[in-house]
């Protein structure tokens, strides 16, 4: 396994072919004077926004413990399954967290070095906090009478986004520098995401479910800043700086 990026025959500049690339400029031109199709692509894709369905619906509450709260939130005026859908979406992006950091200690148990103050034990433990998150939010979603298995249309969409990150980490051409600019990525968007969660709870009056989600909150800080750290040594060290 590399763990550093070199300068090699990479040859997908334009620059670095100068007569191939005023031949290409000349092909441009030549297309601008080509009849433009009789399709309207921008046209065609907006009835297909204007014609799509939702992704998914809620499921309906399979207890009568999620009934009886869907029905007092109601008599507020408020939809509970708002709640619940963005509770699932947090249990999927955990689950993925969950996975990115189990490929990510594969990378650092087969890593020729780390970057300073980077251990296997570090991403471990934050590898088991991920998870610790995912049972927290799936015991939630069971308390409020809800089925954590359940697929809703935010955990959906939220793991079509987070596929992206997984196959980012899957790749086993990644430095651990790279591996970390990933992780990095998946930790901004859990600081943002348990912050809106955090404040929704409140707005739905569940002061208790919000104090648990803050201390998750910290923790996600905690990798967030973690992760930075190491991220910003790894750089140093391949640029050879200090």
């Amino acid at each position: 396994m590399e763990n550093e990026i070199s300068t090699g025959t990479n040859r997908t500049g334009m620059k670095t072919s100068p007569v191939h690339s005023r031949e290409l400029l000349e092909v441009r031109e030549l297309q601008k004077t080509v009849p433009d199709p009789e399709i309207d692509h921008v046209a065609l894709r907006t009835s297909y926004l204007a014609e799509a369905e939702p992704v998914g619906s809620m499921p309906p509450p399979p207890t009568l413990r999620g009934m009886a709260g869907t029905a007092m939130q109601a008599l507020t005026g408020r939809k509970m399954h708002v709640l619940l859908d963005k509770l699932a979406e947090r249990a999927a992006f955990e689950r993925t967290g969950t996975r990115l950091y189990d490929m990510m200690l594969q990378k650092v148990a087969a890593a020729p070095s780390l970057p300073s103050g980077m251990t296997i034990e570090g991403v471990r433990q934050i590898r088991d906090e991920e998870h610790g998150h995912f049972q927290l939010l799936a015991s939630t979603i069971e308390e409020l009478g809800a089925d954590p298995t359940a697929m809703t249309p935010c955990a959906d969409v939220t793991g079509v986004q987070g596929l992206g990150l997984v196959q980012a980490m899957g790749e086993p051409r990644l430095t651990i520098a790279q591996a970390l600019s990933t992780l990095l990525a998946a930790e901004v968007i859990d600081n943002a995401s348990w912050e809106l969660l955090i404040d929704l709870a409140r707005q739905f009056g569940q002061d208790e479910l919000a104090e648990r989600f803050t201390n998750a909150l910290a923790a996600e800080k905690r990798h967030d800043a973690t992760v930075r750290q190491w991220l910003a040594a790894a750089l140093r060290e391949e640029a050879e700086i200090g």
